[in-house]
């Protein structure tokens, strides 16, 4: 599921890429698409029946979704057409990293010693590509 959450999140910015970057409004473009995910969204509560809704969690639902994630995808929309495809990939990875660090620092979560691995596992691969791409750029060309 998580290699297709990525291939889906993949596509998804290169399309949305060219897509914003023609049409100018990356906030009435990722409005446009929660309401049309509205549906699929709501499809496991019409299958499997409802549960109890009471106003705090469908606030914070819409606080967390809507609110939250949606500026996010509006603001990534937005610098995505000034990112080449790679240094959009880079910062993507990225993301999990600095989330994690956000949780230590706002929230207290325990640097542990497997988080340090992780954010250390993210950040060679970040230098890696990073230095790979550095040294073919740079790299002379053969006649």
């Amino acid at each position: 599921l998580m290699l297709a959450a990525g291939m889906a999140w993949a596509a998804y910015s290169l399309r949305g890429r060219g897509k914003f970057a023609v049409s100018g409004d990356p906030l009435a473009a990722t409005a446009g698409n929660f309401v049309r995910g509205l549906p699929l969204a709501l499809l496991p509560w019409l299958l499997f029946g409802s549960t109890e809704v009471n106003s705090v969690g469908v606030i914070c639902a819409l606080a967390s979704g809507a609110l939250a994630s949606g500026l996010g995808y509006a603001l990534w929309y937005t610098v995505l057409p000034a990112l080449s495809a790679l240094r959009a990939s880079l910062v993507q990875l990225a993301a999990p990293l600095l989330v994690t660090v956000f949780g230590v620092l706002f929230l207290g979560e325990p640097p542990t010693l497997r988080l340090i691995a992780g954010s250390a596992l993210i950040l060679g691969g970040l230098a890696l590509a990073t230095l790979c791409r550095a040294r073919r750029v740079t790299a002379p060309r053969k006649p």
